[in-house]
């Protein structure tokens, strides 16, 4: 048992590893230049479209949204056209600010997970199908795959946390209706915890087991989806597709 979650926790880091070695296995500076090209452009298009998932998810959920902050650099002047909720700046690349979930959590989960779809159905196949393939095509799929892919690993602070968060809190508040249900929840675990442990309001261990179980629900989470890109994977590449193995 062990020895599988040692697998499963090096996984997404030996898909990359695996891809990097396709990609350098004749070395050129075209190569090299795609794969940065090609991450930029990834990074670039996926932000707003990871944002505009988290207002998407809401609102098939059955919630409203009235405000999307996004970055000017990522295209928030040209994304408000289209979509009138886009305010242009915010403090992050972009932040979903004015949304109302109805008061359901299923609604609140769905808001957050809705954009790392693009990790389980392009992310994960693109980075996985780096190996093997040859270099200059490696280069430009790995680099595509990997903001994707990586995606809710850079979440663990923020959109994971949250999810991790939520169902933590809610079964707490059932067992106990005396906690608070909103306790625990954030998008950003270091600013709640510099709010929670570090502004002089009174020590509570049950705060540290919440935030604590939290954060690792939400890195347990990072991983199930990151799997359920390998499944789908497999399917759309084929059983020969196995990088990492």
């Amino acid at each position: 048992m062990i020895k599988g979650i040692k697998t499963i926790l090096a996984l997404p880091f030996e898909d990359f590893f695996s891809g990097l070695e396709s990609c350098l296995s004749r070395f050129s500076p075209l190569y090299i230049a795609a794969l940065i090209i090609s991450f930029l452009v990834s990074w670039w298009v996926y932000v707003p479209l990871h944002e505009l998932g988290h207002a998407l998810g809401c609102i098939l959920g059955g919630g409203t949204v009235s405000e999307l902050e996004i970055s000017p650099m990522y295209g928030a002047a040209f994304l408000k056209e289209i979509f009138p909720f886009v305010s242009v700046g915010s403090e992050y690349a972009g932040q979903l600010t004015g949304f109302d979930t109805k008061g359901s959590d299923l609604i609140y989960l769905l808001t957050d997970f809705f954009p790392y779809l693009l990790t389980i159905f392009v992310g994960v196949p693109l980075l996985r199908s780096a190996a093997g393939s040859k270099p200059f095509w490696a280069s430009v799929k790995l680099g595509l795959g990997l903001p994707i892919a990586f995606a809710p690993f850079i979440s663990f602070s923020g959109d994971y946390y949250e999810m991790g968060s939520i169902i933590i809190s809610k079964i707490a508040n059932l067992i106990s209706p005396a906690i608070e249900i909103t306790r625990w929840r954030s998008d950003d675990v270091f600013k709640l915890a510099g709010e929670i442990f570090f502004s002089g309001s009174p020590f509570s261990y049950l705060n540290v087991v919440g935030v604590a179980l939290s954060f690792l629900l939400g890195i347990v989470l990072i991983y199930a989806t990151y799997m359920l890109g390998v499944l789908w994977s497999g399917l759309i590449l084929g059983s020969g597709n196995k990088p990492s193995e």
